[in-house]
Parts: C-alpha cells; sequence; structure tokens
C-alpha cells in the first residue's frame, strides 16, 4: 500500500506533527458515525500492536490492518490552497475531501474509542 503526499498536504502535515514525536495514522471512524463513518487522520505517540505501515514520499502512514480493505492499494493525499481539510482519493474511489487531522498524542485515547463525529 502507498500514499502520495501533495506539496501543500506535505507542508501541513509538518505543521500539525511540530516539534513533538509521532506517528500519522489513517483511521476509519465508525463511533458515533451513523453506518459510514469517516476517515480521519490522526496523531498518535506510537503504533499499537498490529498497525500496518503505509509506504509514503514523506514519512510512514499507520492503519490498522483490519481498515486496509477500506482503502485502495495506491492513494493520494492533497490539501487546498484556502481550506484546512484534506482529500483522500485513488484513480478509483474518493475517500473524502474534508478530511481532519486529530491529535491524540499524550492523551488515553486509543483508536478503538476515537470519536471524530461527536460533536463536543
Amino acid at each position: 500500500m502507498e500514499l502520495h503526499i501533495s506539496s501543500l498536504a506535505k507542508e501541513r502535515l509538518k505543521k500539525s506533527l511540530g516539534d513533538q514525536p509521532g506517528y500519522f495514522k489513517l483511521f476509519y471512524d465508525t463511533e458515533g458515525c451513523g453506518c459510514n463513518g469517516i476517515i480521519v487522520i490522526l496523531i498518535v505517540d506510537q503504533p499499537e500492536q498490529f498497525d500496518v505501515e503505509i509506504d509514503s514520499n514523506l514519512f510512514p502512514f499507520l492503519v490498522d490492518p483490519k481498515q486496509q480493505h477500506n482503502l485502495d492499494e495506491s492513494m493520494k493525499l492533497d490539501a487546498e490552497e484556502n481550506y484546512p481539510a484534506y482529500k483522500l482519493s485513488s484513480d478509483s474511489n474518493s475517500f473524502g475531501s474534508n478530511i481532519r487531522v486529530r491529535d491524540i498524542r499524550g492523551s488515553k485515547t486509543t483508536t478503538d474509542e476515537s470519536s471524530s463525529c461527536l460533536l463536543s
């Protein structure tokens, strides 16, 4: 599995990561999201036990192997100049054009408990 990251998306991801260590994880969040769910980019402290690495042109992304079937073998992550979200697509699929980054570093939240759809 591979992920090509556009120049603008690279710039924004690096800014989101800051100077703290962390990993990006593509996560298909269904908790509180209805039956379809959404893809979110999580920033986590470390990989979980069974996480799989996705090769990219910037740095590795992680994905839970149980969620790999929701993604394609080759994908592109892009961003728009005046909009704070990301777009994830492949040659045959659009996974979302309003994908957000959620930093859960330092929290006790695991990806099994993520709730990107719930209002706080």
